[in-house]
């Protein structure tokens, strides 16, 4: 198949096209500059689906926990989207593939589309292009879209501000209590799941984190209340509750309001990423130039960091 033209690979993937959509999505991922205008025509025609961010630590069951809970989706007849972020390689740079490996079972079924996508040393737990991504997804008329995140860790609260619904998995024996005390997860989590609940010490976890939800009570949201679901995805236990408890959680956004809260949210933080890419590839332009002038006068201490940085931005304004 020739090269088209992003423009053109639109309404084959607002018609469901998964060749169009892949490739959209290897050009979001790649941050493809003649892609841009299409992407910001499949931000226009998405705000329908259910974004679904589904983070925890490595070893804490996600990829088989997103298998089985896309299974379950499908079975109330809804579409769904995933997109799994994956570590990058350390040779190629692109993703490991790791959760495409563990999910394969999905393969065939029409009504999912799943993607991985490498981290390529983004910070926050998401990929660079994630979120164009969701859109392109979301505008191709799939019904949720599940974003897997790397793990959870201080700076991977960003799944909170990129999605509808933030589930926290947490798995036994792997100090995940501690963990959520320190990443701040029990405050982004609208959903904790319990994993791997056949273990002798899950009952301690689930314990535990309801414990910790209760002393946080307080904090919460008259409209919300955090529950928290045991699971065990090899044996298909809790994977339909877990599924009951996100719709209640999406219904109760909409019953409050806070769903238009939710999505001013992920508009802000979208709209401060963008704003630091273009910086960063405008930095990376005139790395030579401007940039290199400055950092001069920084390593003779004839200007600080801060008022370099000031400098910069304003000079790189004069030639936009």
């Amino acid at each position: 198949m020739a090269y088209l033209p992003s423009v053109e690979l639109v309404p084959k993937a607002l018609a469901g096209d998964e060749r169009a959509i892949a490739r959209l999505l290897t050009r979001a991922e790649n941050g493809t500059p003649e892609a841009r205008a299409a992407f910001d025509t499949l931000f226009a025609r998405a705000g329908r689906a259910h974004i679904v961010g589904i983070t925890g630590v490595p070893g804490s069951g996600k990829s088989t926990l997103v298998s089985k809970l896309a299974k379950a989706i499908r079975a109330s007849g809804r579409t769904v989207g995933i997109v799994a972020i994956d570590p990058s390689s350390p040779f190629s740079g692109g993703a490991i593939l790791g959760d495409r490996i563990r999910m394969g079972d999905l393969g065939g079924d029409p009504g999912v589309f799943m993607r991985s996508m490498a981290t390529r040393g983004a910070l926050g737990g998401l990929a660079r292009g994630t979120l164009e991504s969701v859109d392109i997804l979301d505008a191709a008329g799939y019904d949720m879209v599940l974003i897997e995140t790397v793990g959870v860790g201080q700076d991977e609260v960003d799944i909170a501000r990129a999605a509808h619904t933030t589930v926290v998995v947490s798995a036994p024996g792997l100090g995940d209590e501690i963990q959520a005390i320190k990443a701040g997860v029990l405050e982004i989590a609208d959903i904790h799941v319990v994993s791997k609940s056949d273990k002798p010490d899950a009952n301690k976890t689930i314990a535990d984190l309801k414990n910790m939800l209760m002393l946080g009570l307080a904090a919460g949201k008259p409209w919300w209340r955090p529950v928290v679901i045991p699971t065990s995805a090899p044996q298909d236990q809790g994977v339909v509750e877990l599924l009951a408890e996100i719709d209640r959680h999406r219904a109760a956004l909409d019953a409050s309001g806070e769903i238009n809260a939710r999505r001013a949210m992920i508009d802000e933080r979208r709209l401060i990423k963008a704003s630091e890419e273009i910086l960063r590839d405008r930095f990376e332009q005139h790395r030579h130039g401007r940039l290199a002038a400055l950092l001069e006068n920084v390593s003779r201490r004839e200007m600080s960091p801060h008022s370099a940085a000031t400098r910069l931005i304003a000079e790189l304004g004069e030639y936009a």
